[in-house]
């Protein structure tokens, strides 16, 4: 017998947001133990040592430190490489030790501690350790949310031949001639709307979108500037490492932005809130961090849902400031019409994307 569905009576009702995860702190120590643990276990046939960081509320299928991200720790020996594979996520990286080298579709470059990059769908990837200490990386993606609508999609290449093709399908030109769509016009509608013949369906327009690297050694000195702005500034002392791929969506990718922050000492944020979920990884300094009337303290090295989706949150520095690194679900938020933000408990609520966001008051600081 098939599956029915079930009709459920919503009459007079209307649905109310769901109640958010905890926040929770990975200790540096907790990280340093899996890291080492890895290393010492046996190489896995396709190079991949890797640990899933899972919060605790997280269900199967779908996985990951927040609803819709995944945080992986990923460790190579000296030496030691990773099979080529692809999936339809997309991902942000950063090394928290060690150097290697990535290629990742069309992009080749080396990674040192605290670069970040970015990693698009179905681009194929590798990493190798060509330094002598342990390559570690953080590595964030969207399988979660890929997972949980049941359309992840994943592969490893089983020898050269199949992973040069991979690399070589990336930079193919656009095919010759007209396309099918040219011969399939738009038809416009009164009122402002239109009918799309199914050519253009299965045949959009491209953005290029291509594996970017943002090395520490370049932003860092460029951090000063955000650091250095003067007390009272109402805004967040960070970069976005911005994805042009990505449009207005201001993401790293089409899922994610990674920010940068520096803050010096001292410095408490004010309350605010998003629907976006948040991922901070602390790699310098102290703090302290408040999630619906909860406090949390955490050092350099440790990793922190630290904005589980419309929780009342800020941050706090220690006495010698921090640096952070931040990945947010931001531009998918923006993309399906859904970033509702709240500057502060006494701003309005606002669907940013949508309608003109919030002022800071960088003009009089600068």
């Amino acid at each position: 017998m098939g599956h029915k569905a079930k009709l459920v009576d919503e009459s007079g009702q209307f649905a109310t947001s769901v109640e958010s995860w905890p926040s929770i702190v990975i200790t540096r120590e907790e990280i340093e133990r899996e890291v080492e643990r890895l290393a010492d276990e046996p190489r896995p046939a396709n190079g991949r040592r890797a640990t899933s960081m899972v919060h605790p509320m997280a269900q199967a299928p779908g996985l990951g430190l927040a609803p819709g991200i995944d945080a992986h720790i990923e460790v190579l020996k000296p030496g030691e490489s990773v099979r080529v594979s692809r999936s339809n996520g997309s991902a942000v990286g950063t090394c928290i030790r060690g150097q290697g080298a990535a290629r990742i579709g069309t992009s080749c470059f080396g990674v040192e501690k605290h670069d970040v990059w970015n990693v698009p769908s179905m681009h194929p990837v590798f990493y190798e350790n060509n330094g002598s200490d342990l390559l570690v990386r953080l590595t964030f993606s969207n399988r979660p949310m890929l997972e949980k609508l049941m359309v992840f999609y994943g592969e490893e290449a089983e020898d050269s031949k199949i992973s040069e093709a991979w690399f070589e399908t990336v930079a193919q030109d656009a095919p010759a001639g007209p396309r099918a769509k040219d011969s399939a016009p738009i038809v416009p509608i009164e009122g402002g709307g239109f009918l799309m013949p199914y050519e253009h369906l299965v045949d959009p327009d491209t953005v290029e979108n291509r594996a970017l690297h943002w090395p520490w050694s370049i932003v860092e000195p460029r951090l000063n500037a955000v650091r250095g702005i003067g007390e009272g500034y109402t805004g967040r002392r960070l970069y976005i490492l911005y994805n042009p791929a990505t449009e207005r969506r201001n993401g790293t990718t089409h899922s994610f932005f990674a920010s940068i922050a520096a803050y010096p000492g001292d410095v408490v944020d004010r309350p605010h809130r998003h629907s976006s979920a948040a991922i901070n990884y602390w790699f310098a300094g102290s703090g302290r961090s408040t999630v619906n009337g909860k406090k949390l303290f955490w050092k350099a090295g440790d990793l922190m849902l630290s904005a589980p989706g419309w929780s009342i949150h800020n941050h706090a520095s220690g006495p010698d400031g921090f640096y952070s690194l931040t990945i947010q679900d931001h531009p998918l938020m923006i993309a399906t019409e859904s970033l509702i933000w709240q500057e502060t408990m006494k701003d309005p609520i606002k669907n940013l994307g949508t309608q003109i966001g919030f002022q800071t008051n960088i003009s009089e600081l600068v």
